[in-house]
């Protein structure tokens, strides 16, 4: 009898989802290069709404936070920065949000972070009943319950999103 692989792929997010017996489920893709959520939800068959894409920014001041959006919006910058009181937020350039996530771009995943830094998620992310997120390489979502992110990362819901 052939030996059934325990998982798709082991990353530090899901190692990080496994100690802390966070159920999830493994969607393996074919990553394409700025294929973005489009391309993901296109191959996995979900709603492009559905994949919640994990971007690092960083405020007036350079300190990083991460922002969880539906693939099929972007960011406001300024609602952002309203909503957690800061004068200005921007998107971190490639090779500074790799620095502090830990994770290539394309791969980032909100688990396992490699400096500890704020998580802030788009409110209407808490409202739908499953997501697909980055497992932590690309070409890899897990799905989750949505309520994880403030349970168990502590995420703190905020009103920025916009139509892509």
């Amino acid at each position: 009898m052939a030996k059934k692989p325990a998982h798709v792929s082991e990353t530090p997010a899901t190692q990080w989802l496994r100690q802390r017996g966070v159920a999830f489920s493994e969607h393996p893709y074919d990553y394409v290069e700025h294929g973005g959520t489009a391309e993901s939800a296109r191959q996995l068959g979900v709603p492009e709404h559905e994949v919640v894409k994990t971007l690092v920014m960083q405020d007036e001041d350079a300190r990083p936070l991460v922002v969880l959006m539906h693939g099929d919006r972007s960011v406001s910058l300024k609602a952002l920065a309203r909503e957690i009181g800061c004068k200005r937020v921007e998107p971190c350039r490639p090779e500074v949000a790799q620095r502090h996530s830990g994770y290539l771009i394309g791969g980032t995943s909100p688990f396992a972070l490699r400096k500890p830094m704020p998580v802030f998620v788009e409110a209407s992310v808490l409202g739908l009943a499953r997501i697909h997120i980055n497992g932590g390489r690309r070409g890899y979502l897990v799905g989750i319950a949505p309520d994880i992110l403030v349970s168990a990362l502590g995420a703190r819901a905020v009103h920025c999103a916009s139509a892509e």
